[in-house]
């Protein structure tokens, strides 16, 4: 267990050993945005439903069109009318999203029409087709349109609307539970004392977890004893759907947590090859997946970032997905080459150049904050000026 295991590899071994931990429940469309779907939603309708005209103007069948012809109005369709058939040699006076009537292939725009007493002539030539919406041209009926495993957006509420659906089946909210350890850290609010700090990490890490969408239902602090270590994760365990922990995952002689989860569960990964975070311990207990963070805050963060995420997307039944990268040039010299993969804070300059913070430490928080994002910088790898590495936004997690 004391051999770093790779980046990669350590992705691959969180989402192999990771399963949907929660239930489904059926709930109405309009309370559904930021929930994640269950089943896949298959469209019952085309939308639109019937071709329809995309602006004002004068419904035709193309062939009777002539240079200089005279047409007569034979009726006039606003939208959410059922038209007529179409006399033929004649136009249909049409409004945007009225349904085109049987006999009609042509839509000619309002501003191309001149009046003629009570007839109408068309001096642009037309094509066929055009100025129509043709029957499912946004949906057809049986396409699946949401596929189960994403996350509802408005964008989504208004699709399945216009669909007419009124309910959704999606997973419950998945229950996190997350365990800080050690005695120098104390609630904000408190007088700080020598050898002191304020916890920072649980309400980040809180944070992080209501942003992803999930419920934080328990948040525990434990002294730095193995007795109390293992009494939080009792109590986080008979409650919770998965846990996260920071802190006390390393040998130190007052980090408890890997010695509690070998005697409470079982381990499945100690150490990974990345920079900062190296400590990071993935557990069962009784069944409850258990993800265990370094405490140097960076470290939480950039571990919560890779694994954590991944970890509660897949309990929660989402679609684990690798956040979206983009190349970028360095704009700056690293240092030597480490056999850590490596994710370094920065910014990208006007010039579309990547610049690094100037804090790197894992214990800086400040730096994140100032930063735009990840660079992805390989084990193995040194930074030059001028290559390209892969550039992971905050915005993506």
């Amino acid at each position: 267990m004391s051999t770093l295991l790779a980046f990669e590899d350590a992705l691959e071994e969180i989402k192999r050993s990771a399963s949907v931990r929660v239930e489904q429940q059926t709930i109405p469309l309009i309370t559904a945005v930021g929930r994640i779907l269950a089943m896949d939603v298959i469209a019952g309708l085309s939308v639109p439903p019937h071709d329809n005209s995309a602006m004002d103007g004068y419904a035709i069948a193309c062939t009777d069109w002539q240079t200089g012809k005279p047409f007569t109005v034979s009726q006039r369709i606003a939208a959410g009318q059922h038209p007529q058939p179409l006399t033929p040699g004649t136009c249909a006076r049409i409004f945007t999203g009225a349904n085109i009537p049987n006999g009609a292939n042509t839509v000619i725009m309002q501003e191309n029409a001149q009046l003629s007493g009570e007839k109408v002539v068309f001096n642009e030539p037309p094509e066929q087709g055009d100025n129509i919406r043709p029957k499912g041209q946004d949906v057809q009926k049986g396409q699946t349109v949401i596929n189960a495993g994403e996350k509802i957006t408005p964008m989504h509420i208004g699709l399945l609307s216009s669909l007419g659906v009124t309910d959704v089946t999606v997973y419950k909210p998945l229950k996190v539970g997350i365990l800080t350890t050690g005695d120098e850290l104390i609630p904000a609010g408190e007088n700080l004392k020598a050898g002191q700090i304020y916890n920072s990490n649980g309400p980040m890490l809180s944070a992080l977890v209501i942003q992803a969408g999930h419920h934080v239902s328990h948040c525990i602090h434990a002294a730095d004893t193995l007795e109390d270590t293992k009494a939080a994760l009792k109590t986080l365990t008979q409650s919770c759907d998965v846990i996260l922990s920071s802190g006390g995952v390393s040998v130190g002689e007052e980090d408890h947590v890997k010695g509690a989860l070998e005697q409470l569960g079982k381990v499945h990964l100690w150490k990974i090859a990345i920079k900062p975070g190296k400590p990071l311990v993935h557990a069962t207990l009784q069944g409850v997946p258990f993800l265990g963070l370094p405490g140097n805050p960076s470290s939480t963060l950039v571990t919560y970032h890779w694994f954590a995420r991944l970890l509660l997307a897949i309990c929660s039944g989402q679609i684990a997905e690798r956040p979206q990268s983009y190349l970028v040039d360095a704009g700056f010299n690293g240092g030597k080459a480490i056999q850590r993969d490596e994710f370094l804070r920065v910014s990208i300059g006007k010039d579309g150049l990547a610049y690094a913070h100037s804090q790197q430490s894992s214990g800086a928080l400040l730096a994140a904050c100032e930063s735009q994002g990840y660079l992805h910088v390989k084990a193995n790898t040194q930074v030059e000026y001028g290559c390209a590495y892969s550039f992971y936004p905050f915005s993506g997690f």
